[in-house]
C-alpha cells in the first residue's frame, strides 16, 4: 500500500483549514479519532518541564526521564509503586490539561451529529463536556482501577484512594494500609489501562462499544467525516486503519488526518482526504476564528 503525505502546512494552513471547515459544515455526521497527539496538544506531556513538575522526584531516585517509563519501572515494593502512580494518575486524570484544546474541539463540533472514539485514557473528552454516550475510550482509563489477576470483570473509581495516597506519602513511599487490594479475592489491583491480555474491558466499556459500532453501521454512507486527530502508529488497527477503509467504501466520506509531523493517507483515497500537518490546538484555534 503507498501513501501520500501531507506537505508542511506553514502558509498553507489556513486554506487547509478551511477545507476542513467546509468538510464539517457539510457532513451528515462526524466520526472523531483521537489518538495520543491530542492530549499532547493540550499540554499532556509526559517529559521535560511537566515531568519534572509532578514526577522529578522519581525519576531522580530510580533512573528514569519520563512518565511513561516510571509507568514500567520494577519499583521494590507496593509502596513505591503506588507512591509513583498516585502522582501519576493525579496529573493524568484529575488535574485540568494546560490548555482547552479539548474545549475547542467540542466547540468545533458544536449541533453536528457526532461520536468519538479515543485511545487516550485521561479523561479529558468528558471534562470538557464532550457527551458519555458519544465516546468509546478503548484503552481504559486513569481514574479506574481493576483486580491485577483479574477475578472480576469489573473497575473501580480511585479518585479518594489515589488522593489519600498523595497527602499521606512519604519518601517516595504510601502507607502500606493504602495500597490497593481487590474488594473480592485479596489480590492487589492494577490500572485498567490496557497493557495484555488481563485488561478488564466492564459493563460500561462493552456497552461503548456496541454504541460505536451502531453509529459506524448507520453512517455506513452518505456524507460522513473520518476526523482523526493525532493518531500514530503504535495502534493504526484502532482507528487508523478503520477510517482509511470506511473513507475508501464510502465515496461520498472525507478522512481528516490533523497530525504534526504524520499526517499520512493511502494513495487509494487520496482525492478524500484532507491531510494537515500542523499542531492540533492551532489548527482548533484557526477553526474557530470567524470565516
Amino acid at each position: 500500500m503507498r501513501v501520500v503525505q501531507a506537505k508542511r502546512a506553514g502558509d498553507d494552513l489556513k486554506d487547509l483549514v478551511e477545507l476542513l471547515r467546509a468538510a464539517i459544515e457539510t457532513a451528515d455526521a462526524v466520526v472523531v479519532g483521537a489518538g495520543a497527539g491530542l492530549s499532547t496538544a493540550a499540554g499532556f506531556t509526559y517529559s521535560g518541564e511537566r515531568f519534572e513538575k509532578w514526577l522529578g522526584d522519581f525519576g531522580r531516585a530510580y533512573g528514569f526521564a519520563d512518565m511513561y517509563s516510571g509507568g514500567f519501572y520494577p519499583y521494590a515494593t507496593p509502596e513505591e509503586r503506588w507512591a509513583f502512580w498516585s502522582h501519576n494518575i493525579w496529573c493524568n486524570r484529575y488535574e485540568d490539561a494546560p490548555k482547552d484544546t479539548y474545549n475547542k474541539l467540542v466547540r468545533a463540533l458544536s449541533g453536528k451529529d457526532s461520536f468519538a472514539i479515543t485511545t487516550n485514557v485521561d479523561h479529558c473528552f468528558q471534562k470538557a463536556g464532550w457527551p458519555k454516550d458519544r465516546l468509546f475510550y478503548t484503552q481504559g482509563d486513569y481514574g479506574l482501577w481493576q483486580c491485577s489477576v483479574p477475578c472480576h470483570n469489573a473497575t473501580y473509581d480511585n479518585y479518594e484512594a489515589v488522593k489519600a495516597m498523595l497527602e499521606q506519602q512519604r519518601d517516595l513511599r504510601i502507607p502500606s494500609e493504602l495500597v490497593p487490594k481487590c474488594p473480592r479475592c485479596g489480590e492487589p489491583m492494577a490500572m485498567n489501562l490496557r497493557a495484555d491480555d488481563s485488561f478488564v474491558e466492564d459493563d460500561g466499556w462493552h456497552a461503548a462499544a456496541q454504541r460505536y459500532q451502531d453509529y459506524i453501521q448507520k453512517h455506513s454512507s452518505g456524507r460522513v467525516l473520518y476526523l482523526e486527530l493525532g493518531v500514530g502508529g503504535n495502534t493504526p488497527v484502532i482507528i487508523k486503519y478503520p477510517f482509511w477503509r470506511l473513507t475508501a467504501l464510502n465515496p461520498q466520506a472525507t478522512y481528516v488526518c490533523v497530525n504534526y509531523g504524520e499526517a499520512i493517507a493511502p494513495e487509494e483515497i487520496a482525492d478524500q482526504s484532507i491531510l494537515i500537518d500542523a499542531d492540533i490546538d492551532e489548527v482548533l484555534e484557526e477553526l474557530l476564528k470567524e470565516v
